[in-house]
């Protein structure tokens, strides 16, 4: 889940006099914005939801199994445009002023994740708990960057990758408890759920990992320079993607460094399959992030082709990530809430109090996988005019109106 948070278009070398966005990370982001859509309606939709993991290969399906690994590539994307954006956000400008962007702007993330986006999720303004995930991740690697980016690039680029690569040394490492230490190595490393009082905290997005990778993203942001060669940028787009992909099916292949999880043979050749790409997310293992970001880099590449019409819609949508997200999850809590009422239930049913569970009264509750897609294309067509209205908007108003920037 995540999101490309950079307020001011972002304009490559040879767009930045032309006043032109970079088309192709608007429809990346685009793109991962639907799918990540998908994710979001399968978890308040779908029959088997809460009763267990669409990973876990003992009870799952194929077409269940891709349609929650495919949304794999949401939050490492996002992470990683929005370090590429903060670069391209602060061409020509002093790092002084980048740095101190990038730390309101983190601030405001952290702040909008506990109070707007937790508030979304539950519908219940009592706040019974709060779900640290991308969008925290990312406010959080933002305060970070805000001092990482007076560092050398080759610093900043070493940095990434020893956090990226190395985190996964720490994984044997737990803070049992629920005091402040287990707290603190939750936000850092080892996700967990904790209680203060009447309120649950759950954090599914320990940081470190997410560090690496934006602090990666805004190092590749060089590649959208002025100075920056098209045909070198893509070439090295697609070498690096290549490589991070084969890089991938190598140390997988050898259940060796990068996962805790290894793969094992199935009950079939698809299970197989679907153990070896089934990696672990919390926090995003070395193979997750070059089983994701290395397509994403390819994807890149490509998408600096000439472009089929129907791509600008789906480019409206990656100009204006976080309208849409705050939006998207109001929209399928809200068509959650009629689903309910459709079908039975009471709509208070739907105000939850945990993140893990329904209420008990929505025993039964759920739709088939084929009943999710549809809602997921339905929740699709309903935000595309409004996104494309913000952006009207936006493109109006942005510079006369400080608050758009938040947006």
């Amino acid at each position: 889940m995540t999101v490309y948070i950079n307020p001011v278009a972002a304009k490559p070398a040879s767009a930045l006099h032309a006043g032109k966005r970079i088309k192709s990370i608007d429809l990346l982001r685009g793109v991962i914005m639907i799918i990540m859509l998908l994710d979001h309606v399968r978890i308040y939709f779908h029959r088997d939801a809460f009763l267990y993991s669409p990973t876990d290969l003992t009870q799952t399906t194929a077409p269940l199994f891709f349609t929650r690994w495919i949304t794999h590539y949401c939050a490492p994307v996002f992470v990683f445009l929005a370090g590429l954006s903060a670069y391209l956000y602060g061409a020509g400008k002093n790092r002084r002023a980048l740095s101190v962007f990038l730390l309101t702007r983190g601030i405001w993330l952290v702040l909008a994740e506990c109070l707007i986006v937790s508030l979304e999720w539950s519908f219940n303004p009592s706040y019974p708990f709060f779900n640290l995930q991308v969008i925290w991740a990312i406010g959080i690697s933002m305060i970070v960057l805000s001092a990482l980016v007076h560092l050398h690039r080759w610093v900043l680029v070493l940095t990434g990758i020893v956090l990226v690569a190395g985190h996964n040394m720490l994984d044997n490492i737990h803070v049992t408890g629920n005091g402040a230490g287990s707290f603190v190595w939750a936000l850092l490393h080892d996700p967990g759920e904790f209680t203060f009082g009447r309120l649950a905290v759950f954090v599914h997005y320990p940081v470190i990992a997410w560090i690496g990778i934006m602090t990666l993203g805004y190092c590749a942001g060089s590649l959208y320079s002025r100075n920056a060669n098209a045909g070198k940028r893509r070439g090295l787009l697609l070498l690096s993607g290549f490589a991070a992909i084969t890089l991938f099916i190598l140390l997988r292949l050898n259940n060796g460094y990068g996962d805790a999880i290894h793969w094992e043979q199935q009950k079939s050749t698809l299970f197989d399959l679907l153990s070896f790409l089934n990696v672990t997310k919390y926090p995003p293992s070395l193979l997750y992030t070059l089983m994701t970001v290395g397509p994403a880099l390819v994807f890149l590449a490509i998408a600096e082709n000439p472009l089929p019409a129907w791509a600008e819609k789906i480019i409206v949508l990656g100009k204006t990530p976080m309208f849409y997200y705050l939006l998207h999850i109001f929209l399928v809590h809200l068509l959650a809430v009629l689903a309910a009422v459709i079908t039975g239930y009471h709509w208070t049913d739907m105000i939850l109090t945990s993140r893990v569970n329904r209420a008990p009264e929505l025993k039964g509750y759920g739709f088939s996988l084929p009943m999710v897609y549809l809602v997921w294309i339905t929740a699709t067509v309903i935000l595309y005019p409004c996104c494309r209205w913000f952006n009207r908007y936006k493109t109006a108003h942005s510079a006369t109106q400080w608050w758009l920037k938040y947006l």
